[in-house]
């Protein structure tokens, strides 16, 4: 495949009859070479059990094409928040479904499991900040995987934990096991946030001063519909949002990205993935009119 050290491709589904077997089938038909999923639906926790889900198949269809398990990545369900203890035993669901979707991603094979940092609902950036810190040690402590946490960068959308390097380096220098948490740039939350994608060099920059490059695990690729800073989170098609087809390609072609495996979370087209054609432009560095 050209250029093997770009990593690219989109979130795929899991859905019945072939479950995981249809997931890395659906991510070749797109010509990646990673791509990312949920071991259920993301708006819940209810998860079949692994035996059905048709893992050894999939795995060797993987093997067989040389796709590198450790590039692939999965998404944990949206309803986990560990940043609010104000409810402990809603609290104490999150951090048990989290233990949950590590050790469902240790079973897959992938090693990166992408986790919104959730919301302090009130209680105040300390508070959630604390919270989260509590909670990742706690999980970190049970699960007994080696899979990392990449806690995904927010569009800052009312109580979201997330919006700032900032707030990850701190919990990065408090938690016990810091080996085993990164980040996970979202391109549309960090515009939708208040960052200039085409100034995506300081961006990086910047990540790496407050943070450390070395704790990027991946790069959500998106577009999005709405100008810098609003705060909005509404994801575009590649090259027809705010951020531009340009300053996509550059963040995807960095010389300082390679080898990190990014992923595209676009809007399907009147019921119909993107990710092939998107795929294709970005590999190419050229944007064409394709969308109706």
């Amino acid at each position: 495949m050209a250029n093997e050290e770009l990593y690219l491709g989109s979130h795929v589904s899991m859905s019945s009859p072939d479950f995981y077997l249809g997931s890395v089938k659906e991510a070749l038909s797109y010509g990646a070479n990673t791509f990312m999923f949920y071991t259920g639906a993301p708006q819940n926790s209810y998860r079949l059990p692994l035996e059905k889900l048709k893992i050894d198949e999939a795995r060797a269809l993987l093997k067989a094409n040389n796709i590198d398990e450790s590039k692939i990545v999965v998404h944990a369900p949206y309803i986990i928040n560990i940043s609010n203890q104000l409810n402990e035993s809603l609290f104490d669901i999150s951090k048990s479904s989290l233990i949950r979707e590590l050790q469902r991603t240790q079973a897959f094979g992938p090693k990166i499991l992408v986790v919104h940092p959730g919301a302090h609902v009130g209680t105040g950036v300390e508070n959630g900040l604390a919270s989260l810190i509590r909670g990742l040690d706690e999980v970190l402590e049970q699960d007994g995987t080696d899979v990392k946490i990449a806690l995904e960068t927010m569009a800052g959308k009312g109580t979201e934990m997330g919006t700032s390097f900032e707030q990850f380096a701190h919990v990065l220098s408090k938690i016990k096991h810091p080996e085993r948490v990164g980040i996970c740039l979202d391109t549309c939350h960090i515009s939708d946030d208040g960052m200039d994608i085409n100034n995506f060099d300081e961006i990086l920059k910047s990540f790496d001063e407050i943070i450390g490059l070395d704790k990027l695990l991946c790069v959500h690729i998106n577009d999005s519909k709405n100008p810098v800073g609003t705060h909005k989170d509404r994801h575009e098609n590649i090259g027809y949002g705010e951020i531009g087809f340009e300053a996509l390609n550059h963040v995807v072609h960095h010389p300082l990205l390679k080898g990190i495996p990014m992923e595209l979370e676009t809007p399907y087209i009147n019921g119909n993935p993107p990710y092939k054609k998107e795929i294709e432009m970005l590999r190419n560095s050229k944007f064409e009119d394709w969308r109706e």
